[in-house]
């Protein structure tokens, strides 16, 4: 592919520059109606590409299909897919990409605010990317690289396949979802209309990455149930539930059982947010560990501190337990092939495969269980979810290659 023009660069500073943002207090589906704007584009380019059933339906979903050119009529159908929403932890509105043509490994200051100084000493793989091309925002807003860059690599890897009809592949099938960084991308999703076999998300980090293996997670809602008193008569009668809830929060431990101070395959128990008011309170928490069965451990413990600190104030509580997702190597471990083609495809594209945990999930731990197991590929997307978020041109063109070596792959094997 030494020859070809990619368009990954040029379709993904127009992507980023359309605001996607989730909105995680939403009810609605999607989140922000705002999702489908850049849902209405890559239906526009992907009818000008050619492709076949492409379809954006009611919830935000796009599909598309390139049908076949193999002459094996029993392979497979696999789905490449991507998210086009945005991290609500930092703004995603007025994104203002910008291209550091062969990045010679000096500080970056982002000009619209110049205290955010992206250096190799706070973003280590960087110092890998010296002579890259290098895309930053602004200074102001995430750049949206998580997962813009999957949309733009998938994108281009299927002009690719549509302007070079002699690379044989079997049925591919293109989705892009909305609400993945709200934990909802597939919440709606008809996977009878997917029709897809095997897939893989494109929404992983460093070049070569190959992820098969996430958290499994569950969400816990603890309610305090305080007892109301006017203040000037309160003693001996008042308890009141922000108190108790702040206590809870304080007894969690400082060195140990948190995501700033776990790492590799440790999980954690995480207090998200805590809200309310004399008579009630609530404390949201997340739940991770790769090890499933490890969530009800730490349920336990959890539910074990509740009860110690509200026996001492005599009030009733509530512990609501919700399955997020789950482990996807579960589902993988019995396909091992999914994720040994991905990693044939990279070797084939010369590029070092690194098999790798994801600390967190993606659409594809939810597709894994849904019947479509779902490894994730790396797309360069760096210090996601922040103003020092940086992607490299050249690793998104080597995430495209990996695609057409893939798909080949697919075509041969089965």
């Amino acid at each position: 592919m030494s020859s070809y023009n990619y368009s990954v660069e040029e379709r993904f500073t127009r992507y980023v520059q359309i605001d996607t943002t989730a909105d995680p207090n939403s009810t609605s589906f999607p989140s922000s109606e705002k999702q489908k704007n850049l849902g209405k584009v890559l239906f526009d380019e992907l009818s000008a590409l050619g492709l076949a059933e492409v379809e954006m339906d009611q919830w935000g979903y796009v599909f598309a299909t390139i049908p076949s050119n193999s002459s094996n009529s029993n392979l497979p159908t696999i789905c490449f897919c991507s998210h086009m929403d945005t991290a609500p932890d930092c703004s995603g509105t007025n994104v203002k990409p910008i291209v550091h043509r062969k990045y010679d490994g000096a500080p970056i200051t982002l000009p619209d605010d110049t205290t955010q100084i992206i250096t190799v000493e706070r973003h280590p793989y960087l110092k890998s990317k010296i002579g890259d091309d290098i895309i930053t925002a602004s200074g102001l807003t995430l750049l949206g690289a998580d997962d813009k860059a999957g949309v733009a690599i998938i994108m281009d890897f299927a002009q690719y396949i549509m302007s070079n009809p002699s690379i044989p592949h079997g049925p591919i099938r293109i989705l892009f979802t909305p609400d993945e960084e709200v934990g909802r991308g597939v919440e709606q999703l008809d996977m009878a209309k997917l029709n897809a076999d095997y897939g893989y998300t494109l929404d992983g980090g460093p070049l070569g990455d190959i992820e098969d293996e996430t958290f499994s997670a569950d969400a816990v809602k603890i309610t305090i149930h305080g007892i109301s008193a006017h203040p000037g008569y309160a003693k001996g009668k008042m308890v009141n539930a922000i108190k108790v809830a702040s206590e809870l929060v304080a007894a969690l431990p400082r060195d140990k059982w948190s995501p700033e101070t776990t790492s590799d395959r440790e999980g954690f128990v995480h207090p998200l947010a805590i809200e309310g008011g004399l008579e009630k309170a609530t404390v949201q928490f997340i739940i991770r560990d790769h090890i499933t069965e490890k969530l009800v451990e730490y349920e336990n413990r959890l539910e074990s501190l509740v009860k110690m600190i509200v026996e001492q104030y005599n009030v009733p509580y509530d512990f609501e337990v919700t399955e997020q997702y789950r482990n996807m190597k579960e589902v993988l471990r019995s396909v091992p092939f999914v994720t040994e083609y991905a990693v044939q495809a990279m070797k084939n594209a010369g590029i070092t495969p690194k098999q790798s945990i994801i600390r967190g999930g993606t659409d594809g731990s939810r597709l894994s269980f849904m019947g479509l197991p779902c490894p994730n590929i790396f797309t360069g997307e760096m210090a996601i979810h922040s103003r020092h978020e940086y992607v490299s041109i050249q690793d998104m063109q080597k995430a495209v290659d990996t695609l057409v070596e893939l798909v080949q792959i697919w075509e041969k094997h089965q």
